[in-house]
């Protein structure tokens, strides 16, 4: 039997090649718009933060430019959401912060989030959603480990 990653009988090869745009059909598809989905992934930045987050800290998360973070942000300030504040660490730096506005929508796109996986998965067996939910929720948590670890040690 071939055991190597390219191999389609062992779960790699062509199944592997499929990862990438799957994960782009879930993260579209599943979401109420590209400006629900901007915005969630906005507020989960600045939520999962370990410590304070800037206009720059969310462009870099999030994969795009500064200029277009900003009008995400922006958006989100003039809705209530975030709200700029001085950096504890530094004065002189702006930070943003979630506002008690900002984490009940957070919660509204779980809960969306949620719904919409529970309609998808319905016709599955209870163990195979289960197990599917806790690998996506690991996926997650050891991408984001992946990502501290492409940064170095600076968090650059």
């Amino acid at each position: 039997m071939n055991t190597s990653p390219r191999d389609p009988e062992t779960g790699g090869g062509a199944l592997l090649d499929q990862i990438g745009p799957a994960l782009s059909r879930l993260r579209r598809r599943t979401s109420n718009g590209r400006a629900d989905l901007t915005r969630n992934l906005v507020l989960n930045v600045v939520a999962d933060a370990p410590g304070e987050m800037t206009v720059g800290g969310i462009a870099a998360e999030m994969g795009v430019t500064q200029p277009v973070a900003s009008r995400t942000i922006a958006a989100c300030i003039t809705d209530g959401l975030l709200r700029r504040a001085a950096s504890q660490a530094d004065g002189r730096r702006t930070v943003l912060e979630l506002t008690d506005a900002g984490e009940t929508e957070r919660r509204r796109f779980a809960t969306e989030q949620r719904e919409t996986f529970e309609h998808i998965t319905a016709h599955w067996e209870p163990a195979d959603r289960t197990q599917f939910a806790q690998f996506l929720v690991r996926y997650s948590q050891d991408s984001t480990a992946w990502t501290a670890r492409q940064r170095g040690p600076a968090g650059k």
